[in-house]
């Protein structure tokens, strides 16, 4: 019998296809690993209302882990706050300063909603994607307060993505900076990775690392991998991602993560 008790996964390009769509094999997985009781956890760095759309369409009721790490969230009525970490205030104001002078587009989070400067092609295709409103305001006429997260998003240019996320981590080391896909750039807290949100649930459930499995695709998984006793890469995953990983399973396409799960947990 498998010593795991909770799946940690990240959503997208994991479970979730580039299509939007989650195979009818995943889901069925996710509802055996909860009639066997095991634990899954949605960890990701998409805002909370976002991710609860797609726990509540899996059937998942435990905490979620939301903007990196950020903040881990119960998935009941009352939605109590288990964890949180803001970017403090004068790091999140210098950061919109900085993105305005180097023209880049930014999404806002605050209090789980979302704000943009401006409506253009980037905001359309992210708000679609993720099926969640959007706020059209200036950044100066708003309290630049208890900031989740800033993202940076390209979707023209990957290498350009790069470039920033490079400058961002040499110029904020004391910041959680990192590239989450290949056109977006995220910047946290120092303690919002998903590794926290995973050390913050095992504590929370009073498990140990090794009765946890971790899987993910892209460097925002990293810090997730490092946290479980087995750390899955899927197979479209990056290199760095594959390179720390203990598995790697098939692509998302592919169903790797019911693989990895009949592996190592069914």
């Amino acid at each position: 019998m498998s010593k795991i008790k909770l799946v940690a996964t990240d959503i997208d390009g994991t479970i979730l296809k580039y299509n939007g769509e989650i195979n009818h094999e995943v889901l069925d997985c996710i509802r055996t690993l909860d009639e066997k009781g095991v634990k899954v956890v949605l960890v990701t760095g998409r805002m909370h209302k976002s991710a609860k759309k797609i726990a509540d369409e899996l059937g998942i009721h435990n905490p979620i882990v939301s903007y990196q790490g950020a903040l881990v969230r119960d998935n009941t009525l009352q939605e109590n706050i288990i964890y949180e970490r803001y970017i403090p205030n004068d790091k999140a104001i210098s950061i919109i300063d900085w993105c305005k002078k180097s023209d880049v587009h930014i999404n806002l989070y605050i209090n789980d909603d979302l704000y943009v400067e401006k409506e253009n092609e980037f905001t359309r295709k992210y708000a679609g994607h993720q099926h969640i409103p959007f706020n059209v305001v200036s950044f100066d006429e708003i309290k630049i307060d208890k900031v989740n997260k800033i993202l940076l998003i390209d979707y023209n240019d990957a290498d350009k993505i790069t470039y920033l996320t490079n400058k961002l981590q040499e110029d904020y080391p004391e910041l959680f900076i990192v590239k989450s896909t290949d056109f977006f750039c995220e910047v946290c807290h120092r303690e919002a990775t998903k590794g926290d949100g995973v050390k913050c649930l095992e504590d929370f459930y009073g498990i140990t690392k090794d009765e946890v499995l971790t899987i993910g695709d892209h460097n925002n998984d990293i810090e997730l991998i490092k946290a479980g006793g087995i750390g899955v890469a899927m197979g479209n995953a990056t290199d760095e991602l594959k390179a720390v990983a203990d598995f790697v399973t098939d692509t998302v396409e592919n169903n790797g993560f019911v693989k990895a799960i009949e592996k190592f947990v069914l």
